[in-house]
């Protein structure tokens, strides 16, 4: 069975690939630019990963919607709104959320899946981010694929979100398993040389190695203890 994965590039969306490689789809890989800050580095990670597994370059697509970066309201896309440093105990919306981005990425990638014949669209979405992301939620997933059911030609294509219930520690330890290329990732939201190791993304990714025990493989300027 042929499967779409969403690739960021960072370590959610390559356990993901992962995931899908060990159910032994087909991968077609999709990477969106969105006017985020850390695109080029994020594409380099995408396309490293890509190689990794072997995937064609028929089976790769790189698609851009910077009329997010146009319409605004996030750190990620809007330079003059800073990058908050991390508070993985807050339960607000943080500045880097990118209003209903996840939708229009979906959407691309079911797209593309009506084309190619792929029956599931793989997104490393994670439960544990959804306290800041409405868009990482499992009910969203659920609403989102009633819509596919009745928005597409054959009604049977499935999104599938194979972490979405898993700390980021336990996701570390899934990239172990199936031996996930984690050094070929980028998670950091402001840098594209070496890893900040202070926003939300990368102290989030930092714990999850942190209880992992596991050493992250990536640089970083710092690499704070979180709790």
């Amino acid at each position: 069975m042929r499967a779409i994965c969403l690739v960021s590039g960072g370590m959610d969306s390559c356990v993901t690939v992962a995931e899908a490689h060990a159910a032994n789809h087909e991968l077609f890989l999709l990477h969106i630019n969105y006017g985020q800050r850390t695109e080029q580095r994020e594409l380099q990670a995408f396309q490293d990963i890509a190689l990794h597994y072997r995937v064609p370059a028929s089976h790769t697509m790189s698609c851009s919607i910077q009329h997010l970066a146009a319409i605004g309201g996030s750190s990620l896309t809007d330079k003059s709104i800073p990058v908050t440093e991390a508070n993985l105990h807050s339960t607000e919306i943080p500045t880097s959320y990118v209003p209903f981005r996840n939708a229009h990425m979906l959407s691309i990638a079911v797209s593309w899946a009506e084309v190619c014949g792929a029956k599931r669209v793989y997104i490393g979405a994670v439960y544990e981010d959804s306290s800041g992301y409405p868009d990482c939620r499992p009910e969203y997933y659920e609403a989102f694929n009633r819509v596919v059911k009745v928005g597409t030609a054959a009604g049977d294509i499935k999104i599938v979100t194979p972490i979405i219930h898993l700390r980021k520690d336990e996701i570390v330890k899934r990239a172990v398993e199936l031996s996930a290329p984690l050094a070929k990732t980028w998670s950091c939201y402001q840098s594209e040389d070496e890893a900040c190791g202070i926003c939300d993304s990368c102290a989030l990714r930092l714990r999850g190695f942190q209880r992992a025990g596991i050493i992250d493989p990536i640089s970083y300027r710092s690499r704070p203890l979180y709790q």
